[in-house]
C-alpha cells in the first residue's frame, strides 16, 4: 500500500473495498473512483448510496501534510477528518482510493465485535492473521497455558493463557484468565478477560464483559441477537 502511495504521488490514498450485494452501505463513506483509482466522489453517510464501493477508515499520509490541513481546519472551526477534509479538498489535493479484497471489518456495534471474535473460529481467518506475513503480534502476559481439567470439553473454539477450564466451551473464545467452573456450558459467545464464571452457569449467543464474576447457577442467553452480560459480584468473600 504504501508503495502505491508512493508511486500514484498522492498525496491521501483511502483504502477501500467493494462490498457483496446486500450490504447496508449506506452505513459507511461511499467512495467513487475514476479509471485511474483519483477519488472523484466521497459521500459519508449517504441517504441512497450511488456506489458499493466504501471506505475502510484506513488512510496513508504525509506527516507534514496531516498537521497542516488539521491545524488549517481548526482555525476554522472545523473537526471532522471526513468531510472538512477528504471531501472538501477532493478536488485539490490527489486523493487516490487503494482496493483491497482481503478481510475486513468494521467494529461499531456489539454485534459487529461479536462477529468479528466468531470469525476468527474459521481456520482460513486464523491462517490469514497468524500464519501470513506480515503477521500480527501483540505483547503477551506471563501467564501458564490454559488448563483443562478432568471431565473438561472444549469444540471450535479459541482459548487464551491463564484459563481454566472444567465444564463445556462450544464456539467460543475465551480471553486470559477465564475460569469456566464444573457443570457450566458456554456456547457461541465471547468471554473477556478475567471473567469467573461458577458452577452450572449457561452462557449462549452472548459477551460476557471483562472482570466480571458470574453466580453459580446463572443462565444468559442472546435470543436472536447478542446479549451483554455485567455482573460484578464479589469473587472472594473473606
Amino acid at each position: 500500500m504504501l508503495e502505491y502511495h508512493i508511486e500514484k504521488k498522492a498525496d491521501i490514498t483511502v483504502v477501500c473495498r467493494d462490498m457483496e450485494a446486500g450490504t447496508n452501505v449506506e452505513r459507511f463513506g461511499t467512495i467513487r473512483m475514476n479509471e485511474e483509482s483519483r477519488i472523484e466522489e466521497f459521500e459519508e453517510k449517504p441517504l441512497q448510496a450511488k456506489t458499493n464501493t466504501i471506505s475502510c477508515g484506513i488512510y496513508v499520509i504525509r506527516r507534514r501534510l496531516l498537521i497542516d490541513m488539521i491545524e488549517r481546519c481548526a482555525m476554522e472551526d472545523r473537526y471532522d477528518f471526513v468531510k472538512d477534509i477528504l471531501i472538501r479538498y477532493k478536488n485539490l489535493k490527489r486523493i487516490y482510493g487503494y482496493k483491497i479484497d482481503t478481510y475486513w471489518s468494521n467494529i461499531s456495534t456489539a454485534e459487529a465485535y461479536y462477529r468479528t471474535n466468531m470469525d476468527f473460529l474459521k481456520p482460513e481467518i486464523r491462517n490469514y492473521f497468524f500464519k501470513q506475513e506480515p503477521t500480527i503480534k501483540t505483547k503477551i502476559d506471563d501467564l501458564p497455558p490454559a488448563k483443562y481439567n478432568p471431565g473438561a470439553q472444549v469444540k471450535n473454539s479459541l482459548v487464551a493463557s491463564g484459563c481454566i477450564i472444567n465444564g463445556t466451551v462450544e464456539n467460543s473464545v475465551l480471553f486470559k484468565d477465564v475460569f469456566v467452573g464444573n457443570n457450566c456450558v458456554i456456547k457461541n459467545s465471547v468471554i473477556l478477560n478475567n471473567v469467573y464464571l461458577g458452577d452450572n452457569t449457561h452462557i449462549e449467543n452472548c459477551i460476557v464483559e471483562s472482570r466480571d464474576t458470574i453466580r453459580a447457577n446463572s443462565y444468559y442467553c442472546g435470543d436472536g441477537e447478542v446479549k451483554i452480560v455485567v455482573e460484578k459480584n464479589d469473587r472472594y468473600i473473606l
